[in-house]
């Protein structure tokens, strides 16, 4: 468990670091994966269209 709690707190710490460092780069890298999340989130949608027709 207590290795858990240390890891989340790296990614925590590396990811403001990266906001702060450079936020236009952070920005780029949320805005990747919204869209990575969409596009799967319409593959499902499309493959249970396929499925109920």
């Amino acid at each position: 468990m207590q290795a858990k709690k240390i890891a989340l707190y790296v990614v925590v710490v590396f990811v403001l670091y990266t906001i702060i460092n450079s936020p236009a780069r952070a920005a780029d890298l949320v805005g990747v994966g919204f869209e990575g999340i969409s596009s799967a989130a319409q593959g499902v949608g499309e493959f249970m269209s396929e499925l109920v027709n």
